[in-house]
């Protein structure tokens, strides 16, 4: 059977949520799917360099260090399975986190930022993410991360000064712990992090999802795109001001999946289109600059299958739940993850979605 030339995995920002990326990924090594190229933003950017930077055979295993690692076992028990109670939990867990900070990854400051001195870094955000820096460098071999030869990760982040979007390429720079912490700097919880004598935040603050950096790659692409999401951007209407809130949370940090994709496959049909107009056009007239700029925008070749896999809602979750790290919601996300990929796999539509088409095609294997 022909195969797409390049395996993608786009992992998108979500803080906490980022246990089911690390779930789906285990059910893709399952299945036998190794990715050429992880990119991510924030949390999305720090499993992508967790799998990316280690060897096949530890990439789990590192992953579980992690998750393990910034999840707090506050005790369970059978009244926790009751809707009311979990969610109480999953909410003083939060509180938790936001007050005493998350273990490996950020600590609280002290002083609080108000008492800190202007234009100190202090004063910039509310926690420091010191201890980050020191899990990325144990978990992840910075030095194979780096080999051209191995992974491909693209991470996406915010140049504070000028407000665009950058992406830190393995393919065009040394990538280390600074780039890594700079796609999950989100302020004004995290401080901006300095990179090359310049300042970068959370890369969601203007796309939550790094899927246009991919299809802009090159114009040939044929690639099985895999995109996780970890923000719905369906979900029922509310029924209280907590709901309210996460609801305008999942909207807002969803990117806008269905109508990126749309808009994808719409420019796609556009670009073939122009091929074959183009074919049309004499070749005397083919040396002209016009020729040659829309050239250059054809869709040549290109097979782009995007497959969807959506984190649905909890129906004990709340607004919080990008920030609560509880070691029971971490392993249940993990395991909807794993679950997810087994029940795509398993289904038709896994099938057409691993056989390349000339354009673009899309499914959403969370249905």
């Amino acid at each position: 059977m022909k195969q797409h030339d390049h395996t993608v995995l786009v992992l998108q920002g979500g803080g906490a949520l980022g246990a089911y990326q690390a779930g789906v990924y285990e059910g893709m090594a399952e299945q036998g799917i190794t990715p050429d190229w992880v990119t991510g933003v924030s949390i999305g950017a720090i499993n992508g360099a967790l799998i990316a930077g280690n060897p096949v055979e530890h990439r789990l295993q590192r992953l579980r260090e992690f998750w393990d690692r910034v999840s707090s076992g506050i005790p369970q028990n059978a009244l926790a399975q009751f809707e009311p109670v979990r969610s109480g939990l999953n909410q003083f867990s939060a509180l938790a986190a936001a007050t005493f900070g998350v273990p490996g990854f950020f600590s609280p400051r002290l002083p609080p930022p108000l008492f800190a001195a202007k234009g100190t870094p202090g004063a910039l955000s509310y926690y420091d993410t010191s201890p980050l820096r020191k899990t990325l460098e144990e978990l992840i071999d910075f030095n194979l991360l780096n080999d051209r030869q191995h992974v491909r990760l693209s991470v996406g982040a915010v140049h504070v000064a000028t407000g665009n979007s950058v992406y830190f390429d393995s393919r065009n720079r040394q990538i280390r712990a600074e780039h890594i912490m700079a796609s999950g700097s989100l302020p004004p919880g995290f401080p901006a992090v300095t990179v090359d004598d310049e300042q970068y935040w959370d890369g969601g603050i203007v796309s939550n999802s790094p899927l246009w950096y991919v299809l802009d790659d090159k114009p040939d692409l044929s690639a099985l795109i895999l995109q996780v999401d970890l923000f719905s951007a369906r979900g029922p209407f509310p029924e209280n001001l907590d709901q309210v809130l996460e609801r305008a949370k999942d909207i807002r940090y969803s990117s806008k999946t269905r109508f990126n994709t749309k808009r994808g496959q719409e420019l796609e049909n556009m670009r073939r289109a122009l091929d074959r107009l183009l074919k049309k056009v004499p070749a005397k007239l083919r040396a002209d600059p016009d020729y040659q700029l829309l050239h250059k925008m054809s869709g040549r070749n290109r097979q782009i299958t995007i497959a969807h896999l959506i984190n649905r809602r909890f129906t004990h979750s709340s607004h919080s739940k990008d920030y609560e790290f509880s070691r029971d919601t971490v392993r249940q996300l993990w395991a909807t993850g794993l679950e997810d990929v087994r029940r795509t796999c398993a289904h038709g539509d896994w099938r057409k979605a691993l056989v390349p088409v000339d354009g673009m095609q899309v499914f959403d294997l969370s249905r």
